[in-house]
């Protein structure tokens, strides 16, 4: 007979090794120890079932499991997360940063955008726009060269007076470029002497004259008929000996945003 010293059973079998309670080696039992029939059963059918012996664990000892492999294998883990995550920084970060900017974004958001829109607003802004308008030989802003040819005959009368001006000062001073400007390319003109002569040739023949002191337009006026104008009157020359007076009829169109002379008959008055 044989004896779990751990449990105190006793068992009959001589072919047990091993307490089937607890695994523990079995020792042979002595005189005094009973046999418990009740926890084994031969193979004769009387005692119970024989069941294979339980892996041992010694008194006090526990089955523990090595938990290192685990610490392991989550170490590896996280180290392989943390690789692949900065693999794909490293290719996301530069084609993120050359993604175009969005175009619901502030006008600052871009440094190039920024310096085109400056230089527009300093063309469109206050200070530039304050400036005074270049004018043409007629006083009218070139802000409105191409708008439609006045429509007011006081307006029209007073541009057309500056302009006979201009045109005696530019005949006395024998002034070509300002001729250039007065005259239309289709211009012809008729001398008191009934010479006829072309913007050309007008220009070309043009010299300057020294007597005359100053001059005086009277009974000025003028027919308006769309972009065609004409102004008739009377000049008054003082020369240095005498005065002399011209009635003069002149002929202008409203063309590249001025008026421009076409046309022009003077005669003498006795």
């Amino acid at each position: 007979m044989k004896r779990c010293p751990t449990c105190g059973k006793n068992y009959t079998d001589q072919n047990l090794s091993f307490c089937i309670e607890d695994g523990t080696p079995l020792v042979p039992a002595t005189s005094g120890d009973e046999p418990v029939a009740s926890d084994y059963r031969s193979s004769d059918g009387q005692g119970p079932a024989y069941e294979p012996p339980h892996t041992y664990v010694p008194p006090g000892g526990s089955n523990k499991r090595k938990v290192w492999p685990w610490v392991l294998a989550v170490v590896g883990v996280l180290i392989l997360g943390i690789v692949g995550m900065s693999i794909a920084a490293a290719f996301l970060l530069p084609a993120m940063m050359r993604t175009p900017p969005n175009h619901n974004a502030p006008p600052n958001a871009n440094v190039e955008s920024n310096s085109n829109q400056r230089s527009e607003l300093n063309a469109n802004s206050p200070t530039h726009n304050s400036a005074e308008p270049e004018k043409n030989a007629n006083g009218v802003s070139r802000a409105d060269g191409d708008s439609a040819a006045p429509t007011n005959k006081e307006q029209v009368l007073a541009q057309l007076k500056d302009i006979e001006n201009d045109w005696t000062v530019a005949n006395v001073n024998a002034d070509k470029k300002k001729l250039e400007s007065i005259l239309a390319d289709d211009y012809v003109g008729t001398s008191s002497d009934g010479k006829t002569q072309g913007k050309a040739e007008y220009i070309k023949t043009i010299q300057r004259d020294t007597q005359v002191q100053k001059w005086n337009f009277e009974d000025l006026k003028l027919s308006l008929r769309g972009d065609r104008a004409t102004l008739s009157g009377t000049v008054r020359l003082q020369l240095q000996d005498r005065e002399v007076a011209y009635h003069f009829t002149d002929k202008f169109v409203w063309r590249d945003g001025r008026w421009q002379a076409t046309g022009s008959e003077v005669e003498l008055m006795q």
